[in-house]
């Protein structure tokens, strides 16, 4: 396989078409290996347009919509990020190169393992890998004091958990797919005060959920 060809036909024909025009971001995929993160056994499925299976029964997203992630986000040199689902380490990477720091937290222990394996393999030394269960709230898992720029959470949630938002600064940006299969959508929600919140629905799509999500009270017959 030409690496190099399959990298530039993923970001041509499948990330470009996808509304991701932010030529920084563009770039930054030709800048961090997204192979180097992929199982072996997966690695020849790098750059296709798929859910790559993880261990653990998880899977990488695919590249297009990491790829609106990080665009969504308009990260800062200056911005502290939170990510609740490391997974591969890919995403975590992307974020960490567009931000000063990202803090990452991941249920599976053999997955933060794997994927700090990898984040230090390519160089990426702004990251803290955490083990644990964040899916409703991240209070255990970071300072008490600790606030971020950004979150993004890597599964699906059938509703936001608001807990979140307590450790979001003003201004502060927070990407969710949020619903049950099949109606989904992605969705970017700015804080603009202590009780102030502004969410943008900005496409439709389908992504496995986030293990101990929230769940919402649902009628019963």
């Amino acid at each position: 396989m030409d690496i190099q060809q399959a990298r530039f036909n993923m970001v041509e024909q499948q990330i470009r078409t996808w509304d991701v025009l932010d030529q920084a971001v563009l770039d930054l995929l030709f800048t961090v290996k997204r192979e180097d993160f992929v199982p072996p056994a997966y690695r020849s499925l790098a750059f296709v347009d798929m859910e790559i299976p993880l261990a653990e029964g998880q899977s990488m997203m695919v590249p297009k919509l990491e790829a609106r992630i990080v665009q969504e986000l308009a990260l800062k040199p200056d911005h502290r990020v939170l990510e609740i689902g490391t997974g591969s380490g890919y995403l975590t990477a992307l974020l960490a190169a567009k931000a000063g720091h990202v803090t990452s937290i991941e249920i599976f222990p053999s997955l933060a393992k794997t994927a700090e394996a990898a984040l230090r393999a390519a160089g990426v030394h702004n990251v803290s890998v955490k083990v644990g269960d964040a899916a409703r709230s991240p209070a255990g898992h970071v300072g008490a004091i600790d606030q971020f720029d950004a979150i993004v959470l890597t599964g699906s949630v059938p509703v936001l958990p608001t807990a979140f938002f307590e450790v979001l600064r003003d201004g502060g940006r927070l990407f969710a797919i949020v619903g049950d299969a099949p109606a989904m959508a992605a969705t970017i929600t700015t804080k603009s005060g202590p009780n102030a919140f502004a969410s943008t629905t900005l496409f439709e799509t389908v992504v496995p959920p986030l293990i101990n999500a929230q769940q919402p009270s649902r009628f019963t017959f």
